[in-house]
């Protein structure tokens, strides 16, 4: 069970840095990060608004982080 749940977090590994990396930048730097939006535009409606690979990314990067502590656990 252990290597099997192992395998499938390094394929998620991967898959997450495909997917991370396939994406086009919104910001140059830091700017993004420290300050650069206003939390205005955040609504209800912020699901609809994300492009599919930012889709993508959250639930990839969930089940990574699910995998991470199951492997912890175990």
């Amino acid at each position: 069970m252990k290597t099997t749940l192992a395998i499938v977090h390094i394929l998620l590994c991967l898959v997450l840095m495909a997917v991370v990396l396939m994406q086009h930048r919104k910001q140059g730097g830091f700017g993004g990060i420290f300050g650069g939006g206003s939390q205005a535009d955040m609504g209800s409606n912020q699901w609809q608004r994300f492009t599919g690979l930012t889709k993508i990314t959250v639930v990839v990067t969930t089940l990574f982080m699910v995998t991470s502590v199951a492997l912890v656990v175990l």
